[in-house]
């Protein structure tokens, strides 16, 4: 649907404040995440391996997951180095956006 200039379209879901981290932010331009962040609110989860999760999510007020490939040249298997994570909490009050490469190399250096 038109709306002036912009493309508006419905929304599936609340996201809450979106957040992302430094990691994400050096990894992804700015483009892909407002087109993966596009993508997680009107329902289209990418690469996540559990899309009936997420519309089981959308009706009882769970976690939603959605992944994305950084390099759509390169394949995502829904983890590792290519993948954009975006997960809407169960309380819909906060999107984290991140890469689950980055958090594994966090938890990694805090363990040990």
């Amino acid at each position: 649907m038109k709306n002036g200039n912009r493309t508006t379209s419905k929304s599936r879901q609340e996201l809450g404040q979106i957040v992302a981290t430094q990691g994400v932010l050096a990894t992804c331009s700015l483009d892909l995440m407002l087109s993966s962040l596009a993508r997680h609110v009107q329902g289209d989860w990418g690469d996540c391996s559990d899309k009936a999760a997420n519309e089981r999510a959308l009706k009882n007020g769970g976690r939603i997951l959605s992944a994305y490939a950084i390099d759509p040249a390169k394949p995502c298997k829904g983890y590792g180095e290519n993948c954009l994570w975006i997960i809407t909490e169960a309380d819909r009050s906060v999107t984290p956006c991140f890469c689950p490469m980055n958090i594994k190399l966090i938890y990694s250096h805090l363990v040990g």
